[in-house]
């Protein structure tokens, strides 16, 4: 006679016999969830913002360690690192103006890691570059960014055109992975560094999320596939069609 299986074995299994619809519904509410859990228990939602900070600091570091340990920064999206890049510069120019802190001393050296990163990618590592991959056009993200932030942006004492870069700045950076996303769309297979980055970087949105009260889960699929790939014990993502 079988031993009865534990609760959470029969959830998992009845999640994996799920249709990929389900699952990101699934995926959706339970993140929403834990963003009201994560406000109920969390008493100074400020740590979760510098939790999120820390979190994207360490994606970069592990790119950092791809770029000088793997000499290739193939795979890498250069527009979302430039993406990156200027919706840090634009934070930390607010931190400084309106609230100079902890923050600007994480975005600060946030920043420089990424300038260094687009410095490899564009200089030193310009050979293994997937410049036909890397084909997103930026303005697609940037111009609606900027139209958005100059009719939705925080009501404060602070001067107008601060609160218009404040708002900018948080925009962009909720879609500045887009670019990194459409080279995994067209690679289709994702090497253990670059996932361990967006992964980073999901886990990064999801606490600003929290922070900020943001509901956006853009990575959401990625992240199922990459704790699937992980579990499974796979060095190589592979991504089905129609993900990313």
């Amino acid at each position: 006679m079988r031993p009865p299986r534990k609760p959470i074995q029969v959830v998992s299994s009845w999640v994996r016999r799920q249709p990929p619809k389900v699952k990101a519904f699934l995926a959706v509410v339970t993140g929403m969830v834990a963003l009201v859990l994560l406000r109920a228990i969390v008493h100074d939602h400020d740590n979760l913002y510098i939790a999120a900070e820390a979190v994207h600091s360490i994606g970069i570091a592990v790119l950092i360690y791809k770029l000088t340990k793997e000499k290739t920064c193939a795979g890498l999206s250069l527009k979302s690192q430039e993406l990156t890049a200027i919706f840090l510069a634009v934070r930390l120019y607010c931190s400084f103006v309106m609230e100079y802190d902890i923050h600007t001393l994480l975005d600060l050296a946030t920043l420089a890691a990424t300038l260094w990163v687009i410095y490899m990618i564009r200089f030193k590592l310009k050979s293994s570059y997937m410049e036909d991959k890397d084909n997103f056009a930026i303005y697609y993200v940037v111009g609606p960014c900027a139209v958005l932030a100059l009719f939705i942006h925080p009501s404060t004492s602070h001067h107008m055109i601060n609160r218009f870069l404040w708002a900018f700045c948080v925009y962009l950076e909720a879609v500045s992975v887009l670019p990194q996303l459409r080279v995994m769309q067209n690679t289709k297979i994702v090497e253990p560094f670059t996932a361990h980055y967006v992964f980073a970087l999901g886990v990064a949105r999801f606490l600003s999320c929290a922070h900020w009260v943001l509901q956006t889960f853009i990575l959401a699929d990625f992240c199922y596939y990459y704790v699937k790939s992980v579990f499974g014990g796979q060095l190589v993502l592979r991504l089905p069609s129609g993900v990313v």
